[in-house]
């Protein structure tokens, strides 16, 4: 069989599987929140994967092939899962389809240039990353489950115009060369902390 099946991507393919279902659920179902929930799942998948993967000593081809395919499936989780819950949510006005477009095609272009500076980073320094260019896209399974968190208090009538909003910034923030420290085990902790947190409230919260 084509690829690599050891467990130090068994967390990526949960996380993608995770996000390709959300997307199935969030469309079929008209279920934002389904979605929501599969897209934290995925964040937490995305947020240990790469320190599991440092536990097995790889070969230069399985590194990469960890690059690429924890790439192609933050697209989806990140990039086009997103999407498809501000569709659930309401955005079907014309310029909501531009927004609906253009995240995840912002969300592209960042893994995409990530994946040619890490390839030329781990040539000529090696060792881990300390700063990232950019926001990382996997910052939306926080920030989008945050929204959620808000419909008691903005109402369901401004879900949309909240949810696109807040896309815009998101996806204009991946592209901007600004730097953000990359989170130490401390760091992940707190996230996790913060997203559980997110999901005690989405579960017990009055949210779509």
């Amino acid at each position: 069989m084509l690829g690599y099946y050891n467990y130090t991507v068994i967390l990526t393919y949960i996380g993608a599987a995770s996000g390709i279902y959300g997307i199935i659920a969030t469309l079929s179902r008209q279920s934002p929140r389904l979605g929501v929930l599969c897209l934290m799942l995925s964040g937490l998948c995305d947020m240990f994967d790469g320190t599991v993967a440092r536990t097995r000593q790889r070969t230069d081809d399985e590194k990469r092939f960890g690059i690429q395919i924890d790439s192609l499936s933050d697209l989806i989780c990140f990039g086009v899962l997103p999407a498809c819950i501000g569709y659930a949510v309401g955005m079907r006005k014309w310029y909501d389809m531009i927004i609906l477009v253009s995240y995840p095609l912002a969300a592209l272009v960042r893994l995409a240039y990530f994946n040619v500076k890490e390839e030329t980073r781990q040539q000529t320094e090696g060792g881990k990353r300390e700063y990232y260019e950019g926001l990382p896209v996997t910052n939306a399974a926080l920030l989008f489950p945050f929204i959620f968190v808000l419909v008691p208090y903005i109402g369901v009538r401004y879900m949309a115009i909240t949810y696109g909003v807040a896309m815009i910034f998101t996806a204009m923030a991946f592209v901007t060369n600004f730097k953000v420290k990359k989170a130490d085990i401390k760091g992940m902790l707190l996230l996790a902390v913060i997203g559980l947190i997110e999901l005690i409230l989405l579960i017990t919260g009055n949210v779509a």
